[in-house]
């Protein structure tokens, strides 16, 4: 019978040993394709789901097939030992520039964002400068999936990228930083059926190629971070659109603040700021509140080194640590949540050692310590060459234990949208452990409802939040198991979900279903649209005008119930309707039901 743990994570703090974080080299497999030299962006993430995480790339200056043979999409999958084998998709012209991995089309199979420099090929996978395609699972075959994503005259091309669920839709969006100088940040919002539009850009300024979202001020609406001369920090309304949060930190130059992330260093539940200033050192700004920041940098260097940091739990004690990579150097100092910095390590990759890329989080050989991944370049300092390297922690497991990232509470989310749900799982060697998560709306004694029943011990899960879900007293359970053994962790502190912003709430009554009432004249912002669909599998909400063009694509529901939808009177593209008669239809598999409304400016 297996044997139960039950780990809070406070307990599994007090009482596990934390040493001083040890990293080795695990860089087998790596050594091909062969790169060439300038920034790139590599990520960790389980793309075939077999439990093990893998890193992906589009590549450096030499994508595609520049003096090297890399190119297109680059995979190189992990064997959860630490080992690596390359695949290079071979049908593709992919030039050099950033990627993000998450599910776009919600079919269970991990897709990719990404912006790039070269826009050479002639066909829809590689002849624009940001692009989208979803795999098949296997992180061997891509599918285009981008129409309407347009940077509006930019040529210069794109670089770091990311997806997040900008409008809280259920559907991860697109956002991308330019490469360098003048094509500026875009943003995009995903329809769910391979169309965008774009939602927030603008072109110009010089930039040092970050991008980053996250939820700077816990209010359930994206936020994101950029290297840009224009601002870093930029917040987000649920709808699409952005300020500039930057507030009273410090100048950033001409190129913006360097190297730039997010994370919850104060353990408050919103996400704060690390970056590396015009001298190589690190600073921690922590959100404040009314665009106000506080100095939290405490004893970190204020010079040195460094062109990039991360902000990670890599001690997994509870408390935000900083990783940061440059000229060579990699250095942890752990966080204690009260602005006081640690040294935990610093090891060193072979010179010049000038900064391409650096990511940590992901945990290749299952011991539950997060690792690290860079690109650096070495060699002859007139002409360097590009590494791609691996470090992975050096602890050893004794006993199965699985511990909660992301959220850690504090955090808020709105119903309908999508997550990531983060944690980090140790198992003894020779094992291997599932994942079950679970929510509770009650606190941490449950009830529990079933998030997932099984997913591979990667340590993400992309979680779309049921509508209807509304509380201030969110936990989520996490149950690792293995053939012999259990253990269990639950969120630190309470989490929000707030109602959902396009379906408002459940409806009850004796409506009629599949049944449609809308508003029918108005002059306010959002529209309202009351929808019952109740024994049906899946319906949409579409907008059409009075010649039957259609408008908007405004909702999938996929599944029963009454709900209220809010129409922000913009079609799929982003603008603004005009003034004018407009037709609301609920279409199902057997029936198209259609209300008259007016919109008045």
């Amino acid at each position: 019978m297996k044997l139960i743990k039950l780990i809070c994570v406070i307990i599994f703090s007090l009482f596990t040993i934390v040493y001083a974080l040890q990293y080795i080299e695990s860089s087998a497999g790596l050594e091909t394709p062969e790169f060439e030299a300038g920034r790139t962006e590599v990520e960790m993430a389980d793309i075939d789901s077999d439990g093990n995480i893998d890193l992906l790339s589009i590549g450096d200056h030499g994508s595609p097939y520049v003096n090297t043979m890399e190119g297109n999409v680059m995979v190189w999958f992990g064997d959860g030992n630490g080992n690596w084998s390359a695949y290079v998709t071979s049908d593709t012209s992919l030039g050099y520039g950033g990627i993000a991995i998450g599910d776009i089309n919600n079919d269970g199979f991990m897709d990719i964002g990404y912006g790039m420099h070269h826009n050479w090929a002639d066909n829809d996978f590689g002849d624009s400068i940001l692009e989208a395609a979803l795999g098949d699972g296997t992180g061997r075959n891509w599918s285009p999936w981008d129409d309407g994503i347009s940077t509006g005259g930019g040529d210069w091309g794109m670089f770091c990228t990311d997806l997040a669920d900008i409008d809280n839709d259920g559907y991860l969006d697109l956002g991308a930083n330019s490469f360098g100088a003048d094509d500026g940040i875009h943003l995009f919002i995903n329809h769910g059926d391979g169309t965008w539009h774009q939602c927030f850009g603008f072109i110009g300024g010089n930039s040092t190629m970050d991008f980053r979202f996250g939820d700077v001020n816990a209010d359930g609406n994206t936020d994101y971070v950029a290297a840009h001369q224009f601002g870093s920090i930029y917040l987000g309304d649920g709808n699409g659109n952005f300020s500039l949060a930057d507030g009273n930190l410090p100048p950033g130059g001409s190129m913006g603040r360097g190297g730039p992330s997010l994370g919850d260093v104060d353990n408050d539940g919103d996400q704060d700021f690390a970056f590396c200033n015009s001298s190589g050192g690190i600073e921690v700004w922590t959100w404040q509140g009314s665009n106000i920041w506080g100095d939290f940098s405490g004893n970190l260097p204020d010079s040195g080194p460094f062109s990039g940091t991360q902000l990670y739990d890599m001690n997994i004690d509870g408390f935000v640590d900083v990783a940061a990579f440059g000229d060579s150097t990699i250095t942890v100092w752990s966080g204690d949540g009260a602005g006081n910095w640690t040294h935990e390590t610093t090891f060193y990759t072979p010179g010049p050692g000038d900064f391409a890329a650096f990511r940590v989080g992901g945990d290749a050989d299952h011991n539950g310590y997060p690792d690290i991944v860079l690109v650096g370049e070495e060699g002859d300092s007139w002409n360097p060459i590009n590494h791609l390297r691996f470090f992975k922690e050096t602890s050893v497991v004794g006993t199965l234990f699985v511990f909660p990232i992301y959220p850690r509470g504090g955090e808020a989310f709105y119903a309908g949208s999508a997550h990531f749900v983060d944690w980090t799982c140790g198992v003894p060697s020779g094992a291997t452990a599932a994942i079950k998560l679970e929510l509770s709306t009650s606190g941490p004694s449950g009830p529990w409802s079933e998030i997932t029943a099984s997913t591979p011990n990667n340590g993400r899960y992309q979680w779309s939040i049921p509508i209807g879900i509304s509380s201030n007293n969110c936990y989520i359970r996490y149950s690792a198991s293995t053939t012999t053994d259990t253990s269990v962790a639950i969120t630190p502190s309470s989490f929000r979900i707030l109602p959902a912003p396009h379906v408002a709430e459940f409806q009850t009554g004796s409506i009629m279903y599949p049944n449609i009432d809308v508003i029918p004249s108005v002059s306010v912002r959002n529209i309202l649209i009351k929808v019952a669909t109740y024994g049906l599998d899946n319906a949409r909400v579409r907008i059409f005008d009075d010649c039957g063009k259609l408008v908007r694509d405004l909702f999938r529901i996929n599944g029963g119930g009454e709900f209220r939808i809010f129409w922000d009177r913009k079609d799929n593209w982003g603008r603004s309707v005009s003034s004018g008669i407009y037709f609301v239809t609920l279409e199902t598999d057997n029936s198209q039901l259609s209300k008259k409304i007016v919109v008045i400016k």
